[in-house]
C-alpha cells in the first residue's frame, strides 16, 4: 500500500520545485556585480543619508568610505537620533575633515514610526541632491560607489534601486547559518541582478538604497513604510506598484557590511524581519515558508531517510510496490539538493571570507527554515535596542 503522507509530500515538493525554478531561471541572465566608477561625473547630484543611534563603534569606516567618494556626491547627511556614546562627536570630527558631511538631529520620534524610517524622513527634508542614497552606518562603501550606483540605475533606466552587499568579518558560526538564511530570500524573491519581478516580489536592501528625490516626495517620502519592520522592501514594492522602475542589483564589489556582532545577534535581529512582514500578505508568507521547507530544508533529511531505508531493506527500488514512489522521491529531492548546492556557489561572491563553514552552510537549512517560521508566526516588539510596543500590536 502506498504511504499517503509520502505521496502528499512528493506532490507538494514537485509543485513548489517548479515554482522555485520559475523564480530562479531569470538569474541565469542576471547582470554581473556592479563595478566601482573610477572617474567623477558631474551631470547629476547625490545626497547620501546615514542614520545613526549610538553607532560610534561602527560608523567610522562608513564615513571614511564616503569621504573617498567623488562627484556626483553632493553631501552626506548623518541623521542622528540623539546618540549618547560619542557618535555625534565622531561625525563632527569627520565634518571638520570633509565639509560635505553634515550632522542632522532628527525630531522626536512620533507614535507609529520606526526610528530609522523617521530619521530617513527627516533627512529627506534636508536633502538637496537629485538622487537620495540611503547608506547604513555598518557598511563600508568602496571608492567609486556613488558614481557606480548612478551608472547602474541609468543603464537600466531605474527610478529606484538597491544593492546587495558583500558580507565581511563574520564568525565561523555566522558563516554556517547566515548563508542558509540568505538563500531563503533568493528562493522567495529571486536573485539580485535578475529581470525585474512583479511589484509584490520586488526585493530591496536598505543598506544601499537609491531613489530619485522628486519621486520619493511625490509618493509621500518614507511615510508609507513608517511602521514597517522591513521598511526597504515595503517602500520599494510601494513605488513599484505605483509605476516606478525598481531594481535590485549585485553590489558586492561596491559595498561591504558587518551587520551583527555574533550569530546570536544576527539570529535575533535579522531573524525578526527577514520573513518580509509588512511588505507581504500573511498567506503568501506562509506559502513561502512551505516552499522553503519543501525544497530547501527537507530534501537532505528525505535523502538520508531513503538512504537509511535502502541499507536496512525497508526501501526497495527494484521489486517493492512502492518502488516508483521511492525513485520519484530520490529524483525530486536529489534535484532540489543539487539546486541548493549550486546556489551556494552562486552566493559565494557575497562573502569576503568563506572557509569550511560557509561551504557546509547547506547543512543549516533546517535551522534557517525554522527561523523563517518563527519570524512569520510572531510580530516583533523591538529593533536594535528600541522598543516599539505600538507597532507590535498594530
Amino acid at each position: 500500500m502506498t504511504p499517503a503522507p509520502l505521496v502528499i509530500l512528493l506532490v507538494v515538493q514537485v509543485c513548489l520545485l517548479l515554482v522555485l525554478l520559475a523564480r530562479l531561471m531569470p538569474g541565469y541572465s542576471r547582470r554581473p556585480p556592479v563595478a566601482p566608477r573610477t572617474t567623477p561625473r558631474t551631470d547629476t547630484t547625490v545626497t547620501v543619508m546615514v542614520t545613526t543611534l549610538n553607532e560610534v563603534n561602527r560608523v567610522g569606516p562608513c564615513l571614511e568610505g564616503l569621504m573617498q567618494q567623488d562627484a556626483p556626491l553632493l553631501e552626506v547627511l548623518v541623521v542622528d537620533s540623539r546618540s549618547t556614546d560619542g557618535t555625534r562627536e565622531l561625525v563632527q570630527a569627520a565634518s571638520a575633515r570633509d565639509p560635505r558631511i553634515r550632522l542632522v538631529t532628527d525630531e522626536p520620534l512620533p507614535p507609529g514610526w520606526v526610528g530609522k524610517v523617521w530619521a530617513l524622513e527627516n533627512g529627506l527634508r534636508e536633502a538637496k541632491g537629485e538622487w537620495v542614497l540611503g547608506i547604513d552606518a555598518d557598511t563600508v562603501p568602496a571608492p567609486g560607489l556613488v558614481g557606480a550606483v548612478i551608472d547602474a540605475v541609468e543603464q537600466d533606466r531605474y527610478d529606484v534601486a538597491s544593492f546587495s552587499p558583500q558580507f565581511r568579518d563574520q564568525t565561523a558560526a555566522e558563516r554556517f547559518v547566515q548563508p542558509a538564511m540568505l538563500c531563503t530570500l533568493v528562493y522567495r524573491c529571486g536573485a539580485a541582478g535578475a529581470t525585474q519581478p512583479p511589484p509584490d516580489r520586488v526585493l530591496a536592501n536598505g543598506q544601499c538604497f537609491i531613489a530619485r528625490r522628486d519621486l520619493l516626495l511625490a509618493n509621500g517620502g518614507y511615510s508609507v513604510s513608517r511602521a514597517s519592520w522591513c521598511d526597504d522592501v515595503t517602500l520599494a514594492r510601494h513605488l513599484a506598484a505605483n509605476g516606478a522602475r525598481v531594481g535590485f542589483l549585485d553590489g558586492s564589489r561596491i559595498i561591504q557590511v558587518r551587520s551583527y556582532a555574533s550569530l546570536g545577534e544576527m539570529w535575533r535581529e535579522w531573524g525578526r524581519s527577514f520573513d518580509l512582514k509588512d511588505a507581504t500578505p500573511l498567506w503568501r508568507r506562509w506559502l513561502d515558508v512551505a516552499l522553503v521547507w519543501a525544497v530547501q530544508a527537507l530534501p537532505l533529511p528525505v535523502l538520508l531517510a531513503l538512504g537509511a531505508g535502502m541499507l536496512t531493506g525497508s526501501v526497495d527500488l527494484a521489486t517493492s510496490p512502492n518502488a516508483m514512489l521511492w525513485k520519484a522521491l530520490l529524483l525530486v529531492n536529489g534535484s532540489a539538493l543539487f539546486i541548493r548546492l549550486f546556489m551556494l556557489v552562486a552566493l559565494s561572491g557575497s562573502y569576503a571570507e568563506r572557509g569550511a563553514t560557509f561551504w557546509l552552510s547547506w547543512l543549516a537549512d533546517v535551522a534557517a527554515a525554522w527561523r523563517l517560521t518563527l519570524s512569520t508566526a510572531k510580530r516583533p516588539k523591538a529593533w536594535r535596542g528600541r522598543a516599539f510596543q505600538s507597532l507590535a500590536s498594530s
